[in-house]
Order: C-alpha cells, then structure tokens, then sequence
C-alpha cells in the first residue's frame, strides 16, 4: 500500500486546522452543510485555508448544494477538492468538471448502489477523483460516528475497486488499525473520533489517531 491519506473532518477553527497538520493529517474537512453541528462560514473557512496554506488539502463538504455555489466556495476559500456527501445526481459531478471531487456513500448492507451510481457517472464521463464509504444512518447525511461493515468494503468490485477509496465511519485510534487491515482504504477520514465535542478537535486524540494509523500500514500495527 502507498502512503495512506489521513482527514480530518470537520475542523472548525484554525487553531485545530494547524493542529491536525502538525500531528500529520494530508487534508482536513471544513463543512458547509447548515445541518451539521461542525457547520462553518466562508469567512471561517477561507481564514482556516489561509492557516494552513499548502501544507495539507482543504476539502469543502457540502451537502445538496448546487454546483454554481460549491465553484463560487472553491474559489473563495481556497479549497483543494470537494466532498458530496448528500443526494447529487451524476449530472452535478459533471457541473464541477475541473474541480478534484469526492464523492461520498452512505453504505448499509451493499456496495451496489454505489456501484451503480459510479457507473452512471462513468457513463456522461463524470466519474469522481475518490470515493469515501460512510455508514448510513436514518435521518443524517454523515457524521453519526456508526462504523461501516469493514468486510464489505473489503470486497468492492468494479468502479469502486479502481477509484481511489477514503474509510470514513466511526474510525478512532483504537480501531483504525484494524480497520486499514480489514478494507485496505486509500485513506481513512475521521472527525468525533478524534473530538473533545463537536467541532473541538483534541491534539492528543489526532496525534495518537494519526499514529495508529501510519504504523498499520506500515505494518508495524495489524490490530
């Protein structure tokens, strides 16, 4: 396995977004779904991207917004790539061509709609850069802290076994290991996990999630 990605999601102040660079994150997540309870203004955010400079991806999460307003974002704050994670029809992947996009799956018992999905996009040409597997829950787009089926991940086919492929769901320091052993991600996404409360991230908790991580794929960790 190459050099695994590491996010960190939902950072709320530039302080934690410094902070999770310096404990060794690749990208940090900044929401802009009203919703959530790690939601951030465009000024926050642009003032967080300018912290952390090249150092690290900054990634917009956002959730049924429409592409005209997710380009007016990027080019705000200065973000590296997107991340839908709500209801976008392949049609609005096509509407942010040039721009490095994520898209995001709420998995229950299948990879088959994801699949499905992919290959729709495949079809008008607008397939994704990555995919990130969640786990779903009644009622939220993401962000419940509920783990995905690891072995379903594990045995992805098609589209999502050739896409680049981020873990996300309930991931902590203690079980990401065996997690990174069990689905062999391209990287690992991570937010409560890593939480003092909502949006506050702990130093400690991203320093120790990103460690467990790196020595499980370098095989120092398997467990």
């Amino acid at each position: 396995m190459n050099r695994l990605l590491i996010k960190i999601c939902g950072v709320t102040t530039a302080g934690d977004a410094v902070a999770a660079v310096d404990a060794g994150a690749d990208a940090i997540g900044l929401n802009f779904y009203p919703a959530s309870s790690r939601v951030i203004s465009a000024d926050r955010a642009a003032e967080i991207s300018a912290a952390v400079g090249a150092r690290a991806w900054k990634v917009g999460v956002f959730v049924n917004r429409p592409a005209i307003e997710i380009r007016e974002l990027v080019e705000r704050c200065r973000l590296d790539a997107v991340q839908l994670h709500g209801d976008e029809p392949p049609i609005e992947l096509a509407a942010l061509a040039g721009i490095t996009v994520i898209r995001a799956f709420r998995v229950a018992a299948s990879l088959a709609p994801a699949e499905e999905y992919l290959q729709a996009c495949d079809a008008i040409g607008a397939l994704p850069s990555m995919t990130l597997v969640d786990a779903a829950a009644p009622g939220v787009y993401g962000g419940s802290g509920r783990q995905v089926d690891w072995g379903v991940v594990a045995g992805r086919g098609g589209l999502l076994a050739r896409l680049p492929l981020v873990l996300a769901g309930g991931l902590t320091a203690q079980n990401v290991a065996q997690a990174i052993v069990m689905a062999r991600p391209t990287g690992v996404d991570v937010a409560s996990g890593v939480e003092e409360s909502p949006g506050k991230k702990s130093r400690s908790r991203m320093m120790a999630f990103v460690t467990a991580a790196r020595r499980a794929v370098s095989g120092a960790t398997l467990g």
